[in-house]
């Protein structure tokens, strides 16, 4: 990919609809399939994409991204230009943190300066998918674009969750709607709706300019969806570019998920127990990095009533020990252990939970540092579950951090 491309990626939400899982950690922290955080999967999209410069811009609750970022992502060389850096929030351009998404690149703007670069692609930390970004900067480049949106379809009902796009048989936009109430879709499909996968890529110079200009409007929240895709539209040549089309190296699996929610972070995990996943982790020229403690190998053994130690269907990470329990449909991080006769379905168990004998969970999102001490039965009773924990619209319940039974 070109070299005069400045990657920013935007890290800071607080993540408020995924609590208590963002209690203390940001939304692009949190743990994810296995041995995963959420905003390594955009950091891998822009190493295999070769993009050496990368700004991470946090603020809530950033020392869990911040140390993540320390240990997992330090591979680049400064001496020849490259670099992930976090940007905490710094009050640069004004006397507020972040007022909006492109209020956080606005104060930042020195950075985008100072780069150089020509190209600047945006991007979000907290998106399950993998894209080859050198996909966007060909379509940027061929279409002579000032400014270019990833698109992908969405089914009509969801449109009111996304920025809806309508582009021309040229791939001009001609219209964007932040999260409208929609009842007809692309002119090809009724049915689906065309809609903004939060992945932009500017000519730096217009970028800037934007930014200045909406900085001065108050009347503006200071929201790309909201306020600068929308003001491009009449005057700049804003295109869309089809994700899955033409992905350059990556496998053509056009999956993409935005987890913002409980039920949308469980049913992603689950997507990737799928007979097939619906997103190819096993690409061996664009695996998906992050930070592994030195851990010993899993496990299965019989348990001190005989019982073996059983896992069906399940993604089970180092460290892992299953005595004597039964785990079916399930994904276990590091250093999880499962007691003796105690069966887990259904779930996801981050790293350091102790599992005691004859517990039973399902449907259980359980956070790190949790002993469930013997006998608990959690997943089965929402009206109980609810008194305790976090149960969601669709009945996963989630048990927080460091939570003491």
């Amino acid at each position: 990919m070109d070299k005069n491309v400045l990657a920013i990626i935007l890290a800071g939400g607080a993540g408020e609809r995924l609590q208590p899982l963002t209690q203390f950690r940001a939304k692009p922290s949190v743990p994810f399939g296995g041995k995963y955080r959420i905003i390594d999967f955009t950091l891998s999209n822009c190493l295999h994409s070769g993009l050496r410069r990368i700004l991470v811009l946090t603020q809530y609750k950033s020392h869990s991204l911040h140390k993540h970022l320390r240990d997992g992502w330090s591979v680049f060389n400064p001496e020849l230009q490259e670099y992930v850096t976090p940007v905490p929030a710094q009050k640069i351009n004004g006397d507020n943190w972040y007022q909006g998404t492109a209020d956080a690149i606005y104060q930042n703007e020195y950075l985008i300066k100072r780069s150089n670069a020509e190209w600047t692609i945006i991007l979000s930390g907290d998106h399950i998918y993998r894209m080859d970004y050198a996909s966007i900067l060909k379509t940027h480049q061929a279409l002579n674009a000032d400014a270019t949106i990833a698109c992908m379809k969405v089914p009509i009902e969801l449109a009111n969750q996304f920025g809806i796009v309508t582009a021309d048989a040229g791939q001009k936009i001609t219209e964007f709607q932040e999260k409208p109430d929609i009842t007809e879709g692309c002119s090809d499909d009724k049915n689906f709706a065309l809609a903004s996968m939060g992945i932009y890529i500017f000519s730096t110079k217009l970028l800037i300019d934007i930014l200045e200009k909406d900085s001065q409007d108050e009347n503006s929240s200071h929201d790309f969806g909201k306020d600068i895709l929308p003001s491009l539209i009449d005057n700049n040549k804003l295109f869309a570019h089809y994700f899955g089309e033409s992905e350059g190296r990556v496998s053509p699996d056009n999956y993409w998920r935005d987890v913002g929610t409980i039920d949308s972070f469980y049913q992603a995990n689950m997507d990737l127990l799928d007979p097939v996943p619906s997103m190819d982790l096993y690409q061996k020229d664009w695996p998906i990095r992050s930070y592994q403690s030195q851990t010993p190998p899993a496990r299965a053994v019989p348990g001190s009533s005989g019982t073996e130690g059983v896992f069906i269907n399940s993604m089970l990470s180092g460290g892992t020990v299953i005595s004597g329990g039964n785990v079916d449909h399930s994904i276990l991080f590091q250093n999880v252990f499962i007691g003796d006769q105690a069966l887990v379905t259904n779930s996801v168990i981050f790293g350091n939970v102790k599992i005691g004998r004859k517990v039973r969970l399902d449907k259980c999102i359980v956070d790190k540092h949790v002993t469930i001490p013997d006998g608990e039965v959690i997943g089965f009773d929402p009206v109980k579950d609810s008194k305790r924990f976090t149960v969601t619209e669709n009945g996963i319940v989630v048990i927080p951090k460091d939570f003491c039974f």
